[in-house]
């Protein structure tokens, strides 16, 4: 039976969202409608997220609460696609009859055609967006060739794989004449880009010419400290429209946990990269991620990253308690420390993290800042510096008095106040 309204729930990341993109400008041009809400929708559709417990938790409850919409005759087709498809195909099978197919990472035409719908080759580079106009995401690169113990990626996405530099230039270009003014660059791994097609780093290439595009802001995101091209951070300097900001998972720092976790990087080399970085562009600002409790994770190992967060001070730093997934290496592993004992590293680097983020905010007290307005709530205008990311990093509350702001456009603040999240001032006239 072919869909008319369909409602899209899409969970997990932007790599996801971008997915969830592609697919709606393929439906719609076969005048496919999607609803604000499932209410409204004749069929449910929801790409899901398989990369840690709460991700997978959360696709399995909406895939069940869609289920029950069907099971009520509030809607006639259930759908499923996306990362937990890829995992867990033949379980989800047998366990959600009632859900009308599965579909993996890998298989637009055909949840196109299942909805009813054609794939045209010739519409791969539209999306329709789910972002806020004025920013968006490129996904350059599909996959990722590394073999981290702690990631199921590679068994989701498969092998890495470049996407060529002609077809990411005409996307954005879409972008661009769609009004995004804030483009951010994302792959599972972006330090790799053109490895697979070109024999060696790409990535500074295609920072060029997206800035020769003219946004005014591309940010890059999650680079693996393994092969980063140090000449995008020269080029970061040299171009004014790409932020001072790189977003560098490093996981650990304790040499041990890093050989276990697989990830081809020891702690001096880590420190000499982030040296090195900070060298060449003293006005970048980091972002990480760690994980706590990884197994055999002794106490002083732990303390160890204390320690390196508290030295190396990032700007802005996320840490996750350690997953034991099935489908990653080390779930070969014997897992020794309890659920509450990963919590409680997670707070405690966290504590240290609050505190290092509040003292490197208070530089901005008193000085003016481009800002990028996001939302406005009465009087306050909620925004975000060159230095942080949608969704994740820190905000600006902005008095907006009688200046003249609207969502999606910049303005300049001045910057009376911070805290370790945020930065409190006031719109320009």
């Amino acid at each position: 039976m072919t869909t008319h309204k369909l409602f899209l729930l899409s969970l997990g990341c932007s790599k996801n969202t971008v997915d969830s993109e592609r697919l709606m400008a393929q439906a719609e041009a076969s005048g496919i409608i999607f609803t604000e809400t499932a209410d409204e929708a004749d069929t449910i559709l929801i790409n899901t997220c398989g990369f840690i417990e709460d991700a997978k938790e959360e696709s399995i409850a909406e895939t069940l609460a869609a289920i029950e919409k069907k099971s009520e005759g509030k809607v006639k087709q259930v759908y499923v696609m996306g990362c937990l498809t890829e995992l867990y195909r033949r379980e989800l099978q047998e366990e959600m009859a009632e859900v009308d197919g599965f579909f993996g990472t890998r298989e637009l035409p055909e949840i196109l055609a299942a909805l009813g719908a054609n794939y045209r080759e010739e519409l791969y580079d539209h999306r329709s967006r789910l972002t806020p106009p004025h920013y968006s995401y490129l996904k350059i690169a599909e996959g990722c060739n590394h073999t981290c113990s702690f990631c199921s990626i590679p068994t989701i996405r498969g092998r890495y794989r470049s996407q060529p530099t002609e077809q990411l230039l005409r996307e954005a270009a879409l972008l661009k004449g769609a009004g995004v003014r804030e483009l951010n660059v994302i792959a599972q791994d972006i330090s790799m880009f053109g490895y697979d097609t070109m024999g060696k780093t790409m990535l500074n290439d295609l920072v060029l010419r997206l800035s020769d595009m003219e946004f005014d802001w591309i940010r890059l995101l999650y680079a693996y400290p393994v092969n980063f091209p140090l000449e995008v951070i020269d080029t970061m300097r040299q171009r004014e429209n790409i932020c001072n900001y790189l977003d560098i998972p490093l996981q650990h720092c304790n040499d041990r946990i890093l050989h276990s976790m697989n990830r081809r990087i020891n702690k001096l080399e880590t420190v000499r990269l982030i040296d090195t970085i900070r060298e060449k562009n003293p006005d970048i600002r980091l972002r990480t991620t760690m994980i706590a409790g990884y197994p055999g994770e002794t106490r002083e190992e732990f303390e160890e990253l204390l320690e390196f967060v508290e030295t190396t001070r990032f700007d802005r730093l996320g840490c996750f308690p350690y997953c034991h997934e099935e489908h990653a290496p080390s779930f070969a592993l014997e897992e020794c420390i309890s659920p509450e004992e990963k919590q409680g590293r997670v707070a405690e680097l966290m504590e240290i993290q609050e505190s290092v983020a509040e003292q490197n905010n208070r530089v901005f007290a008193g000085k003016t800042l481009k800002v990028l307005i996001d939302q406005i709530e009465e009087e306050t205008a909620i925004g975000r510096t060159e230095y942080d990311a949608p969704e994740v990093d820190n905000e600006c509350l902005l008095s907006i008095g009688d200046a003249a702001v609207t969502v999606g456009s910049f303005c300049q603040a001045t910057i009376s106040d911070t805290t370790a999240y945020e930065l409190i001032g006031k719109v320009d006239r």
